[in-house]
């Protein structure tokens, strides 16, 4: 079922939309929230509640980007429950490592979630990406928007697990440039 047509039944208020963005988008939804929680559990908990916002959401709301816009609502989700999860205790799941290599960009900041919430620094970021090679913004955009590993980077781009470390390094490194001379860091 095409994006237009699931949105057109939440607007309809037919319970028929759950099960059909369940079908279309359950499994990329559900591992975006693995990678962040790590737990099979959790991240169907997040999956069931990433349909109840779209529920709640639209209307008004009618993506453009269904895609994104479920993608956006799993995420924020996943990183809240982890926070709430982990407040004093450290794993090891890809999140950890995600926010650990963006702490380096913004270094001086009290804290990462500053980096999730500022809304111009977001516009920022986002031009950044827009501006960046288009593999190298899409390897940047897989690690650090959907949380993917640096194996399943390496997998989807077919390039070896060092040149993904490589190139992340490297646009780390342009993007706190770019935040120093924005005057962010």
């Amino acid at each position: 079922m095409t994006d237009d047509k699931i949105i057109q039944l939440f607007f309809q208020r037919k319970e028929m939309a759950i099960e059909e963005i369940h079908k279309k988008y359950g499994s990329y939804c559900f591992k975006i929230a693995n990678n962040i929680l790590n737990n099979r559990e959790d991240s169907e908990e997040c999956l069931n509640d990433t349909w109840l916002r779209a529920w709640d959401s639209i209307p008004p709301a009618r993506p453009v980007h269904f895609n994104l816009f479920l993608a956006k609502i799993v995420r924020n989700l996943a990183i809240n429950k982890y926070k709430s999860k982990h407040t004093h205790k450290r794993g090891k799941c890809e999140i950890v490592l995600v926010l650990d290599e963006l702490e380096e960009c913004i270094m001086g900041q009290s804290d990462v979630e500053t980096f999730y919430i500022a809304e111009e620094l977001q516009n920022t970021i986002n031009k950044f990406v827009r501006g960046l090679p288009e593999r190298e913004g899409n390897v940047f955009i897989r690690r650090y928007f959907y949380a993917d590993s640096i194996k399943d980077i390496s997998n989807r781009y077919h390039i070896s697990e060092n040149n993904v470390r490589v190139m992340l390094s490297r646009t780390r490194n342009k993007l706190r440039i770019m935040l120093k001379k924005e005057g962010y860091i």
